[in-house]
């Protein structure tokens, strides 16, 4: 006997053979022609771009080597000034502070609770 997998029931039915082996989406009598396209839209080719993409912006990779591979004493995260030095400090004071809020919250819950 040959079973199949009903989608109405949803649970395995007897079959024949032949719908057996070939179960739903399966099925080897497919179209040879494509589907025609519903949402045709133009497209425009490399070639037809230019050179340029339109994109992208300035290409700065030069200038940030030139930069971050500079011998100074300043490290790294902070090379680029006020905004990674604004950054790094607010890292580090919410770091600092959700420590000692853990620290507090544990404080708290090792209390006896008073009855």
């Amino acid at each position: 006997m040959y079973y199949k997998f009903s989608g109405f029931t949803q649970r395995l039915t007897g079959a024949l053979p032949t719908s057996a082996y070939n179960p739903q989406g399966l099925r080897s009598n497919i179209p040879s022609e494509s589907p025609t396209i519903i949402f045709a839209t133009p497209t425009k080719l490399v070639s037809e771009s230019g050179a340029a993409v339109e994109y992208m912006g300035a290409n700065k990779v030069q200038d940030l080597q030139r930069l971050f591979q500079a011998s100074e004493e300043i490290p790294v995260h902070l090379k680029r000034g006020v905004p990674d030095r604004l950054l790094y400090r607010t890292t580090m004071a919410l770091t600092v502070g959700g420590a000692l809020y853990c620290l507090v919250a544990l404080y708290i819950a090792a209390q006896p609770r008073n009855k």
